[in-house]
């Protein structure tokens, strides 16, 4: 089968895993839980989760393929984060249970050989059975790249947001500050967010230049429905002057979505990097940070 991308990879993200890393030969037992490190581009997608009864593509329907091809029958995988149309995945995490009893390398090479060019499984690696993609995960850690310039490069269009207007970073900065520690969240939380409560705690959250892009990161321990999207839209507005830096903390203690800003495109979305504790030795604790025009 031959797959075409709609778009070439992001020439300005970089995994940071081993250029040429060797792969073990030995089979695993049948059973044995294994985690995958995937990177796709998410424009060719209608999001992450599989939808049987729609003929749409998906990450997770083609990565089971895959892997099913490998393991000669039917592989079911669970992911850290499930993104939506549009949204690329840099390093997502993903659980499954070897039905068959594939090597390192067959899951790694294998899957890639049946992968569309817009999907990559970075590294396998054998975890305890009580290791779970997203229960196991501490934090997710997601980028927004906007192109802040009044012409949008083409080379860039699917991979990152467009603002034509300059945006001030450092009042974008100084107005999330006030997210950062545990909040209700329900001023950027989606309609249809189907989560049974609206409290999260963001770890850590930042907004910086590079070049002509403005950066913002975000980790938290777990992200509501557009929560994020929800966040730049706002924020983009206090960059432009529209609303004082003071506003992002009234939204906050308002609680009332109809009152930010729109939701911004998907297609400036990265999950980034998902952490989880030391003790499953899972290479992305490590490695799995990627870099944007040289920032990390």
């Amino acid at each position: 089968m031959i797959y075409a991308s709609k778009q070439k990879p992001a020439s300005f993200l970089l995994i940071l895993t081993e250029a040429f890393p060797s792969f073990s030969s030995d089979s695993w037992p049948s059973g044995t839980r294994v985690a995958l490190c995937v990177s796709y581009y998410g424009g060719d997608f209608c999001g992450w989760q599989a939808q049987p009864h729609l003929p749409v593509a998906t990450v997770q329907k083609t990565l089971e393929q895959a892997l099913g091809t490998v393991a000669a029958t039917s592989v079911t995988t669970h992911c850290a984060g499930r993104t939506d149309t549009g949204v690329h995945g840099v390093a997502q995490i993903v659980h499954f249970d070897d039905p068959v009893g594939r090597s390192q390398k067959a899951w790694v090479m294998g899957c890639n050989r049946n992968l569309p060019p817009s999907v990559r499984v970075f590294w396998a690696k054998s975890v305890p059975s009580e290791f779970h993609a997203r229960f196991s995960a501490t934090s997710r850690h997601y980028r927004y790249v906007i192109s802040n310039r009044a012409i949008q490069s083409p080379h860039h269009a699917g991979l990152v947001s467009h603002c034509r207007r300059p945006l001030d970073e450092q009042a974008m900065h100084d107005a999330s500050q006030i997210l950062k520690g545990e909040h209700d969240f329900s001023a950027f939380r989606a309609a249809q967010c189907q989560a049974s409560h609206p409290r999260r705690e963001i770890l850590d959250i930042s907004v910086k230049r590079v070049a002509d892009f403005v950066v913002l990161d975000v980790e938290a321990n777990a992200f509501l429905y557009h929560m994020v999207r929800n966040l730049v839209g706002s924020l983009q507005m206090v960059g432009l002057g529209l609303r004082p830096e003071t506003w992002i903390e009234e939204l906050l203690a308002g609680k009332d979505r109809t009152m930010g800003g729109d939701t911004a495109s998907a297609s400036g979305l990265y999950l980034q990097s998902i952490t989880y504790p030391k003790h499953f030795q899972l290479p992305v604790n490590q490695t799995s940070n990627a870099l944007f025009l040289g920032g990390g």
